[in-house]
């Protein structure tokens, strides 16, 4: 099978979908590889160190996409500036795709999936379970995006993280808040901790409480609020219920330096947990970093991609956060793609095995029909954009 790699045009985009080591585990397991020219140059992989792996090197964009069997991606595919069509369209029918989709929020690309008789697999669909870990690529890359909103906190804030004492006196330690005890969250709470913060954390499941005071962190809850749902996401809210939290977090908000928000609900608007009303509350300097800005934001203030400063308070809305780490985040990204195409060619060729939850959890076209079911229950409820082609 012939396993292709295009560069990632998405302005800002710095991952790539394979690195070389496991390029050269593909290649040595009977595969052909193509890396179009220069796709792992942002994240330091050299187009020599593919070579040396065994992968060629492709400058023509055009002829790789129509000569791959299977497209490995990070982000969705989009139109394609420098030629004009969609990257769907520089397929070959027929083609696999592995990439992460938002299928569940992107309508007409999953139409134009289904039309190009596309097989794809979207990598933010694997499945909670155990057999699925090593795949889960939404967990790897919030691994990233909790660690690097710590430390843009840090280097945001007008203050120490630790406690410091020194021949100029005592250094007060500052105190972050972390909304969300999800991976991001987790991994946000250690690196806090490591820095020598002093951290309380939120989490509308109280099965996290463990985990969160596992790493040092004190864990803030509701009594009688546990939205604990499938697959270790969280349920959404009553009004009611919200409020209630809404006002818990408020009184917590006003004695942070930091907090970091990563709440999220697939497929939805990320849902508001930090108010103008809070904010305005907060100390002078204080420092949100919503990781949550690209679906809206926990914070109604945040902006999409931009910093700015509401009544003294730092907002920051990074977009992308785990393309900021570019290799570790390939390199984990890489290895969670791999180990899904062991499960989907157990010798060199594809096997889809619909009976097995994960394959039948990711694939989302095939056979020129949407066989994810949220995704195509989600595309029946919206409507064809007008004149665009996704």
């Amino acid at each position: 099978m012939r396993i292709v790699v295009p560069k990632e045009i998405l302005p800002g985009e710095r991952r790539v979908a394979l690195t070389p080591d496991a390029a050269g585990r593909l290649v040595k397991a009977g595969h052909e590889v193509w890396i179009e020219t220069g796709a792992g140059a942002a994240a330091y992989f050299t187009d020599a160190a593919y070579q040396a792996a065994g992968a060629q090197s492709v400058a023509d964009t055009a002829a790789l996409w129509g000569a791959g069997d299977l497209v490995l991606k990070v982000q969705k595919p989009l139109p394609h500036p420098a030629l004009g069509r969609h990257e769907v369209d520089l397929m070959q029918s027929g083609a696999v795709l592995i990439s992460f989709l938002a299928s569940l929020t992107s309508p007409d690309l999953v139409r134009l999936l289904a039309a190009r008789n596309i097989t794809s697999f979207g990598m933010e669909a694997i499945p909670r379970i155990s057999r699925a870990q090593t795949m889960d690529a939404l967990s790897s890359q919030a691994t990233v995006a909790g660690y690097k909103a710590v430390l843009l906190a840090a280097d945001t804030l007008g203050r120490f993280f630790p406690l410091l004492m020194t021949a100029a006196g005592t250094v007060a330690p500052a105190r972050a808040f972390v909304l969300g005890a999800g991976v991001a969250g987790l991994q946000a709470i250690a690196t806090a901790r490591r820095l020598g913060a002093v951290v309380e954390a939120y989490d509308v499941r109280a099965v996290v409480k463990e985990q969160v005071e596992s790493l040092g962190a004190k864990f803030v809850m509701l009594d009688g609020i546990d939205a604990a749902g499938a697959g270790g996401y969280a349920k959404e809210l009553t009004p009611e219920q919200q409020q209630q939290v809404v006002a818990m977090i408020a009184q917590h908000a006003q004695d942070s330096d930091v907090i970091i928000t990563t709440a999220a609900i697939p497929g939805r608007r990320a849902p508001v947990m930090i108010t103008a009303p809070m904010v305005a509350a907060m100390k002078p300097g204080s420092v949100i970093v919503d990781l949550a800005a690209e679906t809206g934001g926990n914070c109604e203030l945040t902006q999409a991609g931009e910093t700015i400063v509401r009544d003294g308070v730092i907002i920051m809305g990074p977009l992308n956060i785990p393309s900021m780490i570019p290799y570790h985040a390939s390199q984990m990204y890489s290895k969670n793609v791999t180990n899904l195409l062991q499960l989907l060619m157990p010798k060199q060729e594809l096997v889809l095995n619909f009976e097995d939850e994960i394959i039948a959890g990711t694939c989302i076209t095939h056979g020129g029909q949407i066989v994810h079911a949220a995704t195509a229950k989600a595309v029946e409820a919206a409507p064809p954009a007008q004149g665009v082609s996704a």
